[in-house]
């Protein structure tokens, strides 16, 4: 059976380009099927998850989790950080999952929870 599908597929290495179109357009109607439709299925997933993979993410959000046990100093560095009031800044402290610097550069957000463990808080880059 092998040396048949060699005969095959050296018979078709000699059709042109329009006899082996002529070729597919024949056998769809024989039966019934459509090569374009699994073929161009195949190329929209490929380029689509190389995307995904290529993408880096280049902004960072600083989520504080929790003040920790000295919330005076967690409030201290979050003003620091931010153009915040003392008042907005203390309910920034108290609220589990306030963000408090968002859309910042890697180093700037690695810097910020390092500020802010270092005044006890719980701190989460995403």
């Amino acid at each position: 059976m092998a040396a048949n599908l060699e005969k095959i597929v050296e018979e078709l290495s000699k059709l042109s380009v329009l006899e082996a179109a002529e070729l597919v357009k024949a056998l769809e109607e024989k039966w019934g099927v459509s090569a374009a439709a699994p073929v161009a299925m195949a190329a929209a997933a490929g380029p689509a998850a190389a995307a995904e993979v290529v993408e880096e993410k280049t902004e960072f959000d600083v989520v504080i989790k929790d003040a920790g046990p000295k919330k005076i100093e967690t409030i201290k560095v979050i003003r620091q950080l931010t153009s915040l009031g003392l008042g907005e800044a203390k309910t920034m402290a108290e609220t589990a999952g306030g963000k408090v610097l968002t859309g910042v550069g890697k180093e700037a957000a690695t810097d910020a929870k390092k500020k802010l463990e270092e005044a006890g808080a719980v701190v989460e880059i995403a």
